[in-house]
């Protein structure tokens, strides 16, 4: 009797090994109900804190509630190395103020100051330590000309005119900081935050009344924003988080380093297995099986699938563990079926890379990426090309 061994990825665990292996059972036999399937949750050897979590910084509760607008800043920021005028996208959602006939507009007023600033000697030398002096003509134009920036003006009134100048002067610094990074150039602004912020309020005092703080009509939504869905979210729940998160790329670091126990346990499952073995293995458990045909002849297994996995590309990159780039795959490796998706990132192909020895086979789970990277024990595609290769 064939026997089928589902080998899976990384940072699956029992419940989540025991809903796929599900999928893959049934879809095995309705059309193939002769076939034993056999689990190989290596996920018991994965990584785990012997330590209850000991390494893990904790935050100080009588600290936290003063650090909600701090956080609201840095998330701010964050949101302008994304897009520079991103600020100035949110003014420009305000009304439109009413014209006034018989006068200059605000939005005049402000763009007269931002059009015709020069920086003076010693803003000059703060833009030169900063390191984008030479940028910062470019892309005060490249703000003052954008559809956002213009928007903006619109909707200035007398009242508020000093609201804007710290965005502006925000956003004229991000894309600064975004032009330097397109030119391949790193000045310090990039990863000082004190140098920024100096460089931003000097800028501010110089175009109006000093803005050291953010603006008062979007700053509880940004502390919202902080305390629900960001920075203090994560650091008020770090060790829920920590406990979610930390098992995918904790597996891929303790195979690297430790993986000889986890290939043992694959190995543990063929010698018990009745042959001939059919080895199914997703992601980081198709590198193990990999690793494990190379180093040791188990002729049970008759055929080797990957699905989502990155074997291909370790060895291309020199970081295969049983295999250096080079070398070819032993005669003793079994067929070798790999299953891939161009919308999962994580999937690679072989046959360029171990000629006459893959079959590569391409499916569509009509998912995005990351989604994509799971998602193919439910596509047909998937089990047309395994079942018709099934001892």
């Amino acid at each position: 009797m064939t026997t089928v061994i589902f080998v899976h990825g990384t940072g699956i665990r029992e419940r989540e090994y025991n809903e796929t292996f599900q999928i893959i059972e049934q879809k095995i036999h309705a059309q193939r109900p002769d076939i034993k399937v056999s689990p190989c949750l290596w996920g018991v050897l994965g990584a785990k804190f012997n330590d209850n979590r000991a390494s893990v910084p904790l935050e100080d509760a009588t600290l936290a509630l003063s650090q909600g607008e701090e956080d609201a800043e840095i998330i701010l920021w964050g949101q302008l190395y994304r897009d520079p005028l991103y600020e100035l996208r949110l003014f420009s959602l305000l009304p439109i103020e009413s014209g006034n006939p018989f006068g200059e507009e605000p939005g005049d007023i402000l763009q007269s100051r931002v059009a015709s600033f020069t920086p003076a000697l010693e803003l000059q030398a703060t833009l030169q330590e900063a390191g984008i002096a030479e940028v910062f003509e470019l892309a005060r134009e490249a703000v003052i000309h954008s559809e956002p920036y213009q928007r903006a003006l619109l909707t200035v009134s007398e009242s508020d005119l000093s609201e804007y100048y710290a965005p502006i002067v925000r956003a004229v610094v991000a894309q600064a900081m975004f032009i330097s990074e397109q030119q391949e150039k790193f000045p310090p602004i990039l990863t000082d935050a004190q140098l920024r912020d100096d460089v931003v309020e000097l800028l501010t005092l110089v175009l109006g009344e000093p803005e050291l703080g953010l603006g008062g009509w979007f700053l509880k939504p940004l502390v919202e924003l902080a305390q629900h869905g960001g920075t203090n979210y994560i650091r008020g729940n770090r060790l829920e988080l920590t406990d979610k998160i930390s098992p995918m790329p904790g597996d891929i670091l303790l195979y690297q380093t430790r993986g000889e126990k986890i290939r043992a346990f694959i190995q543990e499952q063929i010698a018990q297995a009745e042959p001939p073995v059919v080895l199914i293995a997703h992601s980081l458990g198709g590198i193990a099986c990999v690793d494990l045909l190379v180093q040791q002849q188990l002729s049970q297994v008759e055929l080797l699938v990957t699905v989502g996995s990155q074997a291909p590309f370790l060895y291309e990159i020199n970081a295969l563990y049983s295999l250096e780039y080079g070398q070819l795959l032993p005669e003793h490796f079994p067929q070798w079926l790999n299953i891939y998706d161009l919308r999962d990132f994580l999937s690679y192909v072989g046959n360029k890379i171990f000629p006459d020895r893959v079959q590569d086979v391409r499916v569509d789970n009509r998912q995005p990426f990351p989604r994509s990277h799971g998602a193919y024990w439910t596509n047909a595609k998937t089990w047309e090309a395994i079942i018709s290769r099934l001892p």
